[in-house]
């Protein structure tokens, strides 16, 4: 391609409202332009890196023996009432009425959509297990949509569902999508890691999450440096401690102490003088509209996600102030386990303290000296805290770390969430009837190209590793106005393009120093500079715009050189 050809606007400046490097870049190199809030146009080069990722993604998936489909957009209610998610999704499903009055909404992701195209089509055991997957837009109506492609809401997402006959097949498909997962994402050069995750929205017993290695990531990844554990911050365990069966010796009497207007933790740590590890926080939570009490060690913080899935609840909120004080008597501050009127579990963090300091129950007091067993019952202790920094592996005895990641991929185990409740059945080999086990298998394409920018960049701007560039090499000529420089440019760019190379040659009439700028912005692996000194002595300059490094190589090597360069790195990733 010819640069003077190309629909390729790149800027200097650094755009005031585009808050990570990835967004920075992508509306500098003239990848991407802004819409609306959280919609963006993809212009030719962003699209090329969009149309790579794409490929490599196909090519994974068909190999894994997924099938591609096109699924509509627009999704009818009656699909999304039938599986219960109309009124649970929540407001970033953006729904509609057409001129029927009928409730539509852009569809999310497709779970309701493949599921109904299943059971209408796949009858008999004899036609599973059966894997489909679609590249295609997604609208989620994210109430603060940011960081550019990132986090938008419409995007390029592609989504692939299994389905299988039992619990063994459903196993198998998952560990194929794993592994190509896997495939994808070493392929696009990408420093990553499987972590295991939180369903969320989308349901299931299991899944993993891969991220993208980025300082910059939105997402904690807890992992193991001496065993293969790692998990999202959402997720991550906390191993079970052992308890101590010799407690009762330590025990103090309880007593109740005064404390006006001392409501936080480190209010109560000051005004007693005891450690915030010995305080005891009582949290009432709203589970599915019957209040619940938390109890957690005053230093650490419930992990919410781990709550509601512990109670199995389909929403949870912090209590207001009303059902806190019809479950405790007393307001918001002065909660604690003696004499709650409400479901108790606890946090394993406290599970071997002795003479806790909690809420009395009572405005402006609290109680010392108070213990499990003889002051108060826990129905349960669970994995309900935040993992943080010196935590033990809860796989071996190994000590975590903590780095930030990107999510780009997420694979679920749906078991049968949505068959059931659509009623995809099929006929076993008996002629018994049984519901279909499913799998869900998602890679956001812009936050792929987003996140690898975030991996890869410098002060220059992005640094395209070869498998997702636009172009692999820019031929420069510095000076187009110089008959010789600009017969040998063309003909170093005929040559590539005769052995397939995808390659822009910057015939622009402009200063070498700006082609040079333009060229670093965008990113393109090789840089083939022809200029009248080094092409009097039969040379031009291949840059490496990863390392910076420059070689002369003579005008008849140079296109060699760089296929094999070319190769070579699309080997390494592959």
């Amino acid at each position: 391609m010819r640069y003077s050809e190309m629909h390729l606007p790149t800027g200097r400046e650094i755009p005031s409202d585009a808050e990570v490097v990835s967004n920075q870049l992508m509306i500098r190199a003239g990848m991407i332009r802004k819409l609306t809030s959280g919609i963006y146009s993809y212009l030719p080069l962003g699209y090329r890196v969009i149309r790579k990722v794409e490929q490599i993604i196909r090519e994974e998936m068909n190999k894994a023996g997924a099938q591609e489909v096109h699924l509509p957009m627009v999704q009818p209610a009656e699909l999304w009432q039938e599986s219960g998610r109309w009124n649970y999704y929540g407001k970033e499903l953006l729904r509609f009425r057409d001129r029927n009055n009928r409730d539509y909404c852009l569809g999310p992701t497709h779970e309701e959509v493949i599921t109904d195209l299943v059971r209408n089509d796949i009858k008999t055991y004899r036609q599973l297990p059966c894997n489909l997957y679609q590249i295609q837009t997604k609208f989620r109506d994210e109430v603060r949509p940011r960081f550019g492609v990132m986090r938008c809401r419409e995007f390029g997402m592609k989504d692939a569902y299994s389905f299988d006959a039992d619990e063994a097949g459903a196993e198998k498909s998952y560990q194929k999508m794993f592994t190509a997962y896997n495939n994808i994402f070493r392929r696009c050069g990408l420093q990553y890691r499987p972590v295991e995750a939180d369903s969320g929205s989308i349901g299931g017993s299991f899944s993993h999450e891969f991220m993208v290695m980025a300082e910059s990531g939105e997402d904690a990844i807890v992992f193991c440096e001496q065993c293969n554990y790692a998990a999202n911050l959402e997720k991550a365990e906390i191993a079970r401690p052992e308890k101590n069966a010799h407690r009762e010796k330590d025990w103090l009497p309880m007593e109740s102490i005064e404390t006006p207007a001392v409501r936080t933790i480190e209010e109560v740590s000051s005004f007693l003088n005891v450690s915030s590890r010995q305080i005891v926080k009582t949290l009432i939570f709203n589970a599915d509209g019957k209040p619940c009490a938390v109890l957690i060690r005053g230093d650490q913080e419930v992990n919410e996600i781990k709550v509601k899935n512990y109670l199995g609840a389909a929403e949870l909120t912090l209590a207001d102030d009303e059902i806190i004080m019809k479950a405790t008597g007393a307001p918001r501050g002065f909660a604690g386990a003696v004499g709650i009127k409400v479901q108790v579990i606890a946090d394993y963090s406290i599970m071997n303290l002795v003479n806790m300091v909690t809420g009395a129950n009572k405005e402006d007091y609290h109680l010392k000296n108070v213990n499990i067993g003889r002051d108060f019952q826990v129905e349960f202790f669970a994995d309900l805290r935040v993992s943080e920094p010196g935590d033990t592996c809860p796989r071996c005895i190994g000590a975590i770390k903590f780095v930030r990641g990107i999510e780009v991929g997420h694979v679920f185990k749906l078991g049968t969430k949505y068959s059931k409740a659509m009623k995809a059945s099929y006929l076993d080999k008996d002629g018994k009837e049984k519901t279909m086990i499913m799998g869900c298998y998602g890679i956001g394409i812009g936050r792929t190209v987003a996140a690898c920018i975030e991996q890869n960049f410098d002060q220059n701007g992005i640094i395209w590793p070869m498998p997702l560039a636009p172009y692999a090499v820019i031929v420069t000529p510095v000076n187009i106005n110089e008959p010789d420089v600009m017969k040998a440019s063309e003909d170093i760019y005929a040559e590539l393009l005769a052995c397939g190379v995808e390659v822009i040659l910057d015939d622009r009439d402009e200063r070498a120093g700006v082609k040079f700028k333009d060229a670093d912005l965008i990113g393109i692996p090789l840089r083939i500079v022809v200029g009248p000194k080094n092409l009097a002595q039969g040379h031009v300059e291949l840059k490496i715009r990863r390392t910076g490094k420059s070689s002369l190589y003579a005008t008849g090597d140079v296109v060699t050189e760089v296929r094999k360069i070319i190769t070579s790195e699309l080997n390494e990733a592959s």
